[in-house]
């Protein structure tokens, strides 16, 4: 039996994604003049394999993209082998920097990444790619588990508008996508209808097909070794979500 809560919840989603349907309907240009420029500037928090992947495929794709991490010489390197679009700072630069955000470390890193980005990180565009793995991430990652990692990570990115997104696809797979056809599915999970839209059209921009699987509580279910782990066709991340809760 589904709770009040279930249902408010639901219908809530169903609101969301009725909007970012009508957005996609529109012309392409429409499109972009209605959610975010067409080109961005990306700030990625967590320039490791899945970071720095993204953040490449962004800048290649036009964007202009700032990489942080802890240790500013391997992102100034990064940012070099890229090229024009692509520049190395802080991660509180690159939190004022961007129009969207991409943080991707280790989860028992989110609770300080949060506090450091305060105030920062209010009101933006975050894509979270960060999931938490008890045996590396210790309480912390145990905790987001049983409550969600997209419920957890809202509560310690308190204020930004979140969007979970390549979660449990392989940084290998990203770098090929866009030479692949068909295109393979991108689950992603959020509450804010305008977030979901910009995150979607930065996932088509690195050859993926965004398939939003439902409010940020599904967010739980994009995570490794999970039924939706892995790359599948956008009719099969429906077919599997639409058995999940």
């Amino acid at each position: 039996m589904k709770t009040r809560h279930t249902i408010k919840s639901r219908r809530e989603f169903l609101r969301a994604g009725a909007a970012t349907f009508a957005l996609s309907s529109l012309p392409f240009a429409a499109r972009a003049a209605s959610t975010a420029p067409e080109k961005m500037k990306i700030g990625v928090v967590g320039s490791g394999r899945v970071g720095g992947t993204l953040g490449g495929l962004w800048a290649k794709a036009g964007h202009t993209v700032m990489f942080s991490s802890l240790d500013i010489e391997h992102d100034k390197a990064l940012a070099a082998s890229i090229g024009a679009n692509a520049r190395a700072g802080t991660p509180r630069e690159a939190a004022a920097f961007g129009d969207v955000l991409l943080i991707s470390v280790p989860y028992h890193a989110l609770p300080k990444v949060g506090k450091d980005l305060a105030g920062l990180i209010k009101g933006k565009v975050v894509i979270d790619t960060c999931n938490p793995i008890a045996e590396r991430d210790g309480e912390i990652g145990v905790w987001a588990r049983d409550k969600g990692a997209g419920l957890a990570s809202a509560e310690l990115l308190p204020g930004a508008h979140i969007v979970r997104a390549f979660n449990a696809v392989g940084y290998a797979r990203m770098a090929e996508a866009a030479q692949r056809a068909p295109r393979a599915g991108m689950p992603m999970a959020g509450d804010d209808a305008k977030a979901i839209a910009v995150a979607s059209s930065l996932v088509r921009d690195i050859g993926y097909e965004p398939v939003v699987i439902g409010p940020l509580a599904m967010g739980k279910h994009l995570v490794p070794r999970m039924p939706l782990a892995g790359e599948r066709t956008p009719d099969e991340i429906r077919k599997i979500a639409a058995t999940l809760n």
